[in-house]
């Protein structure tokens, strides 16, 4: 067959913990090869942190991304100039040629049922500034095709498991299941590997990630997140409040995305910082675990833990114990000469190319939508 025009794309992601953009360049077809180039992560400073985390927590309601529409644009402006700057950086310093930027931005707001997703980030400023193709507003499409707009990185894991994981003879034979942990918890189950992407990919939201823990950290001391799960181990976990939040909280199904909104830790006021952790984690534990109990129906799947929270060893063992699975059954996706933190940058200069080549990147299984969806919007604005 013909070989494939190869595209040298940037992704850029910055997450539900909003700390900070991670950057990755990869070449790939758009199909199903795929070289990884480049990865590195750029901090926000404290301020522009401080401006996202305060915005967001302001809008509750599609209302109020017109109230506040004066804040949001001088936000974007802001966060699109970091961007650009920081880019600059990498591409004087490392003389790689890109043919384009994948630019997720910053989500504000996420609510599939009215419609409407907001990631702050200004594709055309972006593309003007870099003087780069750029694609930008990778969810909207997905919504308006009656998607969930979330999660996209599912066909990405796909092209991982292909190129690095059925290299080793013994994956090869079951279903494999990648689970991120970012701000919110998703799972894509990679099953036989046919050309049949529709068949081959299943993909949900299944819990908070870091979010909860997160913002407990946050309120109650000056670190922004639990570093290895430390503050989490050396608290007790207080029964009687999980039981409670437990009971309070059902995710009635899996089928529909998961915004930080929805959760929240008003259940663990009054306790110590170390113990409102411990509990915390515990009960974002069991509920990734009830979704990985949800997802094994036959017993056999093998899951990797990718993003952030897989770093916090406190939140692994509890998933671990709280799935009544082997042990046998997790690995860190970092075993398959992979670097957990940046898949999702990776994967959306991988969907970047796919938009540019009007190819799919959401479909019935990831994200409920009608059809295939052909998403990401293009700025070409030199």
């Amino acid at each position: 067959s013909m070989k494939k025009k190869l595209f040298s794309a940037m992704g850029l992601m910055s997450g539900t913990s909003m700390d900070g953009v991670d950057v990755s360049i990869i070449k790939s077809d758009g199909y199903d090869e795929v070289e990884l180039i480049f990865d590195q992560y750029f901090e926000y400073d404290i301020d522009l942190y401080r401006q996202l985390s305060t915005l967001r927590d302001k809008i509750k309601s599609s209302e109020d991304l017109t109230k506040y529409s004066k804040e949001l644009s001088d936000l974007e402006r802001t966060l699109t100039i970091f961007h650009a700057e920081k880019i600059s950086k990498i591409t004087l310093k490392n003389e790689i040629e890109i043919d384009l930027i994948g630019f997720h931005g910053q989500t504000i707001f996420h609510n599939p049922q009215i419609k409407i997703t907001k990631q702050l980030g200004d594709g055309n400023l972006l593309s003007q500034l870099l003087k780069k193709p750029v694609i930008y507003d990778f969810r909207q499409a997905d919504i308006d095709n009656n998607g969930q707009g979330a999660p996209l990185t599912p066909i990405y894991h796909r092209l991982l498991v292909n190129n690095f994981l059925n290299k080793e003879k013994d994956n090869s034979a079951q279903p494999i299941c990648i689970v991120n942990i970012g701000g919110i918890s998703n799972a894509t189950i990679i099953n036989d590997i046919s050309n049949n992407i529709e068949k081959d990919l299943i993909a949900y939201d299944i819990g908070p990630g870091n979010c909860l823990i997160d913002e407990w950290i946050r309120n109650n001391s000056n670190f922004t997140f639990d570093e290895d799960g430390k503050i989490a181990k050396s608290g007790k976990i207080d029964q009687l409040i999980l039981n409670q939040a437990i009971d309070n909280f059902k995710i009635e199904t899996y089928s529909k995305s998961l915004d930080v909104k929805e959760f929240d830790i008003s259940f663990a006021r009054g306790l110590s910082l170390e113990d409102g952790c411990s509990t915390i984690t515990e009960f974002t534990a069991y509920l990734i675990a009830e979704g990985i109990k949800f997802l094994n129906k036959n017993n056999s799947n093998k899951y990797l833990f990718c993003g952030g929270g897989r770093k916090n060893k406190f939140l692994i063992e509890s998933i671990i114990r709280n799935s009544n699975l082997n042990k046998n059954n997790f690995d860190m996706i970092d075993n398959f000469q992979l670097n957990g933190d940046y898949i999702e940058s990776q994967a959306f200069a991988y969907l970047a190319i796919r938009s540019k080549l009007n190819l799919p990147i959401s479909f019935p299984n990831t994200t409920r939508c009608n059809a295939p969806v052909i998403g990401g919007k293009l700025a070409n604005n030199y």
